[in-house]
């Protein structure tokens, strides 16, 4: 409201509801006003509806599977890199990156090498699937993008950030298979613990062009699981990158 530069009287008229009734808004962070009140409220100040009743949005949008839903984003670079940081950073079990190429993590995310050696020595597994940036499927890719940033480069740019990092226990890459590499290519799954983080490649657009979806596990069977499924199918058939 500061923001906005109005008051609570001014912001009722906008609204039109009484002044009281935005004084209760204020006084109760339990309550929640009407859609249409809640609409025009975020309207008057500039504001999304989800920053001043986000549990009205989350009770809205999160029910049956879709409660494994925590967010959605229409660009995978519409996701704050504090985001990824924080999933990197609370992942106690595993970090499985089925990203195709996977390199914006060390672009990004600051030090992001130094966060995998630390996760593999307290024991955390983490694992890379890549495209293979000698595979035909990429370089159809690279056509279809039509960037200076190739495909291949990119698969590249995180092969040479890994071969830094050493030999680590815990630390495993593989090229998905050749029969796999169109469904890869296709769908970039990254998982930490129980999130995760899907992109579903469009058209001939790069990856952070693409939608993003954060789910976090909820039951057998829900989203979560078909994603994470789907990318342990890839990775048992994928073939070990030499050392």
């Amino acid at each position: 409201m500061a923001d906005a530069g109005l008051s609570p009287r001014q912001l009722a008229v906008r609204v039109g509801v009484s002044g009281k009734t935005v004084e209760r808004w204020l006084a109760d962070a339990e309550l929640t006003p009407h859609a249409r009140n809640r609409t025009d409220a975020a309207q008057a100040l500039g504001v999304d509806e989800e920053m001043l009743w986000p549990q009205a949005v989350t009770d809205r949008i999160k029910t049956g599977h879709d409660r494994e839903l925590v967010h959605s984003y229409p660009y995978r670079s519409a996701c704050p890199s504090t985001v990824w940081a924080e999933l990197v950073a609370n992942a106690t079990e595993e970090i499985f990156l089925a990203g195709y190429t996977n390199y914006f993590f060390f672009t990004q995310l600051p030090a992001f090498a130094d966060t995998l050696r630390r996760k593999t020595e307290s024991g955390r597994r983490v694992r890379f699937l890549l495209g293979d940036p000698d595979g035909e499927v990429t370089r159809q890719r690279e056509t279809i993008e039509d960037v200076a940033l190739t495909v291949s480069t990119r698969i590249c740019m995180t092969l040479e950030a890994l071969d830094r990092l050493g030999p680590l226990e815990g630390l495993e890459t593989r090229f998905s298979a050749a029969e796999d590499a169109v469904n890869h290519v296709s769908l970039s799954v990254f998982r930490f613990d129980h999130d995760a983080m899907v992109t579903p490649h469009l058209a001939r657009l790069v990856g952070h062009d693409s939608p993003l979806l954060h789910l976090r596990r909820q039951d057998e069977g829900g989203m979560f699981s078909r994603f994470a499924e789907h990318a342990e199918e890839l990775w048992g058939r994928g073939v070990p990158v030499a050392g």
